[in-house]
């Protein structure tokens, strides 16, 4: 499984927040350890979410947010009938794929963090019922965001694997740094 590798310095605020994205982005990877794309589109829960969904979401969302960081707004605009979509798997499409686009996005948004010159320079919010008007946003906010995105995804993955296989958040840990538990 290819994961990101982020630069570390502890005493750096970037580095940390940077630190605390990865960590929530792997556990997310982890969620789906050893499916196939075919395990990965269940829904074995009262929700419609499925792994392979959750994965396409959370990297979308994160491209999404470092776009509008970025100052390149219209490109993140999405078609509001496709946004279901975000949610599933679609043909062609496959875990893997998901998975190799995200380590991409995840590369760049590390990329622009350390490039910006202070985490307090800041972008517009999209307009949105959900958000003030006219409303911005510092870059140490977007990396906070997207901890609470992922995290709050990463949960549901948890309880959708666990519900898949019965494979724990710890199993998959283990299971990831090569410890099979025998």
């Amino acid at each position: 499984m290819v994961t990101h590798v982020i630069e570390k310095n502890p005493s750096d605020e970037r580095g940390t927040l940077l630190a605390f994205v990865e960590a929530q982005r792997g556990a997310l990877r982890r969620a789906v350890l050893g499916l196939t794309d075919e395990q990965a589109a269940l829904k074995p829960s009262a929700s419609e979410l499925s792994l392979g969904g959750l994965l396409k979401h959370v990297m979308q969302a994160e491209q999404n947010w470092l776009m509008l960081a970025q100052g390149r707004a219209e490109e993140s605009e999405q078609d509001p009938s496709a946004w279901a979509d975000g949610f599933r798997l679609l043909e062609g499409e496959t875990v893997a794929g998901v998975l190799a686009h995200w380590e991409q996005v995840a590369a760049e948004t590390e990329k622009f963090i350390r490039s910006v010159p202070s985490l307090e320079d800041t972008f517009p919010l999209p307009e949105a019922p959900w958000f003030p008007k006219d409303s911005r946003v510092s870059m140490r906010w977007l990396l906070l965001h997207l901890v609470e995105e992922i995290a709050r995804h990463a949960g549901h993955a948890d309880v959708i694997r666990e519900s898949l296989d019965g494979k724990t958040a710890f199993e998959l840990v283990a299971l990831a740094a090569g410890d099979d538990g025998a």
